[in-house]
């Protein structure tokens, strides 16, 4: 017999009742009926139900071991009684009586329990992960991350893209978010960074030959923390040459959609072939966002012509002075009372905005003081164009455009929730196209780029010196799923003179081109075919599969918001003697104000 085992928890059924097996696992629950004892005992594949009473020389070692501790239990299979078979369970039909046990590690007092799904301080969960990987929840959604990667991985080579693997030590970039810096011993006071991405190597590889690439790839960016970001996180890295925009959608398409058909457990996915394209301008305006949820039916609407003229001075004055007025229609609120849409205003308040105004309506008749100043034919003439009925209310955004956009989108977002609209048990994919290649930077009050420094402009050499910059748009795309990005990618720059003009264009001489990407533009001037791609996060990808609002959810080792690895002690200081092999001082950090000195 195996020295731990002869089935695993989640094996043993009807059909081995009479066999004499050893179960190793950890004790999940114990149940003491009064001499008779009940145990569950848990290994990575299930739960088999174990059983001891004053017969069994294991009853008394049971009885002392706290819930956690290991054993190998040596035993009888029975089967249970018509009454007790439990059908949520693989081994539902059977018990093991314990004959002989071993204790294979005793545990100690538990800072948090693994039975049951109780809500605990992340702070404790992230020290104690091994515990809370334990559990039922937690363990299956780092399997679901794995079985995800698979399936990732094969959807991948069989459309004929090739693994490969590039550098962790780079050199630092100024484009992006901050590097994570690694001072190497060889070299005193130089620096290798951690990959924000494998962008500069795919591209190689293309310039390299290789036509389709991908990889799992790490990246990290030092960057604030949020549900859906972390510092270190993985993503479908991918590259293709001789391809139009297109193309890539036609490639990544199946995949994803395939990928999450594959574990949406029964929810609708958007069908490869039919993901939406959004041009950007459309989803800033109808959505309020360029990673818009489509399970929201609400669309935003520019309303700003209606309030040129208006016995609403407030809305007036704003349009007066280059504003505009955005509406959200609030369908089937007659019933609701005002407190409904006094609390969305002051909600808006609560994000930091002016306010959220608002117009009632029920069996026809407008109410609140934009609708009395503005008068009810104007009004009615507003809901006509609107297509909206005699009990729908209106919520009005109005500011500068970026403003009004960004106040409409999440009024969109809250008034969607509230209302009950968002549709449950789907997964709705769109890509969002046509980004603009530069924006105004107001504080530098100059052109700069928007989106990404490294994209085809569409019109190539011929719109970089015709067209106003604010007007030419990039093949740079994003495909978002129910109001996440989940990747952004581009047809990419892969002619030096285009290079030269777009960055001269954002105030960057050819100096500064060669001194901080010589390596890409000197290859690019040995023959680059024309190539594009997309990197797919996975961590954001198993989240959404496993119904989780917090990345940290599917990854088995996070950091907490503050970025600290509470399990591991990590960041942590450095001994002077490592610091002296690396050259390197440290310098304190500056005091706060209010901070004692010394």
């Amino acid at each position: 017999m195996h020295a731990f085992r002869t089935h695993n928890c989640a094996q043993l059924s009807g059909e081995n009742v009479g066999e004499n097996v050893r179960l190793s696992g950890w004790i999940h629950r114990k149940r003491d009926h009064g001499g008779v004892l009940f145990v569950d005992l848990r290994d990575h594949y299930g739960i088999t139900q174990i059983v001891a009473d004053e017969d069994s020389p294991a009853l008394a070692v049971l009885e002392k071991l706290r819930l956690e501790s290991v054993v190998t239990i040596d035993g009888n299979v029975k089967a249970r009684t018509p009454e007790t078979v439990n059908k949520d369970l693989p081994t539902g039909e059977i018990e093991v009586f314990a004959r002989e046990i071993n204790v294979q590690s005793a545990a100690a007092e538990l800072p948090m329990p693994v039975a049951g799904e109780q809500d605990y301080p992340e702070d404790i969960r992230l020290k104690y992960r091994f515990l809370d990987l334990r559990r039922e929840t937690m363990h299956r959604n780092i399997m679901l991350r794995s079985k995800v990667i698979t399936s990732l991985r094969r959807r991948m080579t069989e459309q004929g893209f090739t693994e490969f693997q590039t550098p962790i030590l780079t050199a630092s970039s100024p484009e992006g978010a901050r590097d994570f810096l690694v001072p190497s011993r060889m070299h005193p006071n130089k620096f290798y960074a951690l990959p924000q991405a494998p962008q500069m190597f795919k591209q190689m590889l293309m310039v390299s030959g290789f036509d389709r690439y991908f990889q799992i790839a790490p990246c990290f960016r030092d960057e604030d923390l949020r549900a859906d970001r972390s510092l270190e996180f993985y993503q479908l890295d991918f590259e293709m040459s001789f391809v139009t925009q297109e193309d890539v959608f036609q490639a990544l398409e199946p995949v994803l959609a395939g990928c999450f058909e594959e574990f949406a457990d029964g929810k609708s996915v958007t069908p490869s072939g039919e993901f939406p394209r959004i041009p950007y301008a459309e989803a800033m305006l109808k959505y309020g966002t360029d990673k818009p949820d489509l399970r929201n039916p609400l669309v935003i609407t520019d309303v700003t012509s209606h309030f040129e003229q208006s016995g609403f001075g407030l809305f007036e004055k704003i349009v007066g002075s280059g504003g505009r007025v955005r509406v959200i229609p609030a369908p089937n609120t007659a019933e609701k009372s005002r407190k409904f849409f006094d609390d969305t205003n002051n909600w808006a308040r609560g994000e930091g905005f002016a306010g959220l105004g608002y117009v009632t309506r029920k069996g026809g008749e407008f109410g609140g003081p934009i609708a009395k100043n503005h008068g009810p034919d104007r009004m009615e003439q507003l809901y006509d164009e609107l297509g909206l009925g005699p009990d729908d209310g209106l919520f009005f955004a109005a500011g500068k455009e970026k403003d009004a956009a960004k106040l409409a989108g999440a009024a969109r977002t809250r008034v969607g929730e509230e209302l009950g609209l968002i549709e449950e048990n789907c997964f709705k994919f769109c890509w969002i196209v046509d980004f603009p290649m530069y924006e105004y930077d107001e504080d530098l009050k100059k052109v700069d780029f928007s989106h990404n420094p490294f994209s085809m402009p569409q019109g190539e050499m011929e719109a970089l010196e015709s067209k106003d910059p604010l007007d030419i748009l990039a093949w740079q795309y994003d495909i978002v799923c129910n109001g996440y990005e989940l990747s952004s990618g581009a047809i990419r720059n892969h002619r030096p003179d285009i290079m030269y003009k777009a960055f001269e264009i954002a105030g960057y001489g050819k100096e500064d081109v060669d001194a901080n990407f010589g390596g890409m533009i000197e290859a690019f001037k040995l023959g680059a075919p024309p190539h594009g791609g997309s990197a797919p996060g996975i961590d954001r990808i198993v989240m959404l599969l496993a119904g989780e609002e917090a990345i940290r959810e599917v990854i088995a080792f996070p950091m907490n918001q503050k970025g600290e690895d509470l399990m591991m002690g990590a960041p942590n200081t450095a001994e002077m003697k490592q610091l002296r092999e690396l050259h390197l001082r440290l310098v304190e950090p500056p005091k706060k104000e209010g901070e004692q000195q010394g």
